[in-house]
């Protein structure tokens, strides 16, 4: 026993050494090292990003290009339309011009171009998009001009009736629609007849489209009235076209529509606004 006890005495840190040794390869053999995978994330964790916080970023990154793809292509369809409105209507010579500003308060009333006096652009020029007649510029600078929409209740402008030749003229209502009074007491106007500038416009050239008709109101007085929506998208315009507001021909001073009620001062100032005096 006292031989025993000597042996151990001298051999047993070997022997402890050699089982924990067995004992340690076993387990790994057993957990396949994840125990050690465990330890080793554990102990470099403070020097690592946090991996879900990382594939968070990743994941928003990719969001982020998704949209902006979105957008682009969503720009680029806009600017084809356009493009192709020009080629179509022969309007090559107009300038296109991007939509870059617009006031929450007279969203109706006016918009910014980013295009100005540099760029050809003059007060009095005539604004239009895919569906007809946006408005018209009222001041430009070097790099930007300002539009006064057809949707201003402001802007009054003349137009007639495109099957019958009736004649009117036309104001905003704050929206993507316009109201025309009519100069017959009895016009030959119907739903869904297309509305569009008058020879008798001393602001736009006669034949520009502007939309058609709704509704008609027959019995309005002190004039019969219909009820215009436009045709182009004002409440959502992103790029236009800038013509020369030049007209081929301008009415006699003085002279009066025919079949018109209207006083012939009240007739030549039907157009007028105190922020779109040509």
């Amino acid at each position: 026993m006292y031989t025993l006890r000597r042996w151990w005495d001298r051999h047993r840190f070997q022997i402890v050494s050699v089982s924990l040794t067995l004992g340690t390869a076993l387990f790994l053999q057993q957990t396949q090292g994840a125990i050690v995978l465990e330890i080793y994330q554990l102990l470099t964790r403070p020097f690592q990003p946090n991996p879900s916080q990382q594939s968070r970023l990743e994941d928003a990154r990719i969001l982020e290009l998704q949209q902006r793809l979105v957008e682009l292509e969503s720009q680029n369809e806009e600017l084809k339309r356009v493009l192709g409105y020009t080629t179509e209507n022969k309007l090559s010579q107009g300038i296109i011009a991007p939509v870059i500003g617009r006031s929450s308060d007279h969203w109706w009333q006016q918009i910014t171009l980013g295009r100005g006096g540099r760029d050809g652009i003059h007060e009095g020029d005539i604004v239009m998009a895919p569906g007809g007649v946006v408005g018209r510029i009222v001041s430009v600078t070097a790099s930007t001009s300002r539009v006064l929409l057809l949707s201003d209740p402001s802007n009054q402008v003349g137009v007639s009736i495109s099957r019958s030749r009736s004649m009117g003229y036309m104001r905003g209502q704050a929206g993507n629609r316009a109201v025309m009074e009519f100069f017959d007491k009895v016009p030959d106007v119907k739903r869904g007849d297309a509305v569009a500038t008058s020879a008798f416009s001393q602001l736009f050239p006669a034949g520009l489209p502007i939309g058609r008709v709704e509704s008609v109101n027959l019995n309005k007085s002190p004039a019969p009235e219909a009820v215009i929506e436009l045709s182009a998208p004002i409440s959502y315009l992103e790029w236009a076209v800038v013509r020369s507001g030049k007209t081929s021909s301008q009415p006699v001073p003085g002279s009066k529509p025919p079949n018109s009620d209207r006083p012939d001062s009240e007739s030549s100032n039907s157009e007028s606004s105190p922020e779109a005096t040509p």
